[in-house]
């Protein structure tokens, strides 16, 4: 069994959260509160920025000249492509400005640049998957089971059910399992508690951006 099927089993509880928490139901339906959707994009747009430089450091890191290749294009995706749809939506919905860096955008970003820096490349490369994978499969998912008509957030919905981001899945899937065939069970063991953390890290964001959680102090 490939590691990413084995691993999908681990984090299956908390994919199913997902798509059963508040935000995502309400995003599918066209109801979520407009306040809540323009937290979301701000931190987002942080989040993208910081995703983007951890996959470049990866791909800087991994001695296949492949392999380096297709995370450069995964980074220049995440700051193109995803930055453009942020910057219409900040435009469509009345965003100004992005706020601040807010408790668990901070949390994610940092994770995953202290994974692309300090962990084993592999490990890594784990680590930043879940951003990929979990988004398409939310994608798909609301556009599978979305009721309602003139949904303000279909440009959203389309852009992770499509057929572009899914060819950027299935290419960081692939990355993943060939590296991890040349781990060891310890270090494939790492690779997919990394999997995990970002996966719950994914719960989070979105719980947050419902909750418009902020700093306390």
């Amino acid at each position: 069994m490939k590691w990413t099927d084995k691993t999908w089993k681990t984090i299956a509880p908390i994919y199913q959260k997902i798509i059963e928490m508040p935000f995502i139901k309400e995003l599918q339906n066209g109801t979520l509160p407009l306040e809540k959707f323009q937290f979301y994009m701000g931190q987002d747009s942080f989040y993208l920025e910081n995703f983007a430089r951890s996959l470049a450091v990866i791909g800087a890191r991994t001695e296949s000249v492949d392999h380096a290749l297709d995370f450069i294009r995964f980074a220049e995706g995440a700051i193109v492509v995803e930055k453009a749809l942020h910057d219409s939506y900040f435009q469509e919905f009345g965003l100004t400005s992005r706020g601040k860096i807010e408790p668990t955008t901070h949390h994610y970003i940092h994770f995953l640049k202290s994974s692309s820096a300090l962990d084993q490349v592999e490990v890594a490369m784990a680590a930043v998957l879940p951003c990929f994978w979990i988004y398409q499969e939310v994608g798909n998912y609301i556009y599978k089971n979305q009721q309602a008509e003139n949904n303000p957030y279909q440009k959203w919905i389309d852009t992770y059910a499509g057929d572009e981001f899914e060819g950027l899945v299935i290419k960081a899937k692939a990355i993943c399992d060939s590296v991890a065939d040349n781990c060891t069970e310890a270090q494939q063991q790492k690779m997919t508690e990394a999997f995990i953390a970002a996966s719950r890290l994914e719960f989070m964001f979105w719980n947050s951006a419902y909750r418009l959680e902020s700093w306390e102090v």
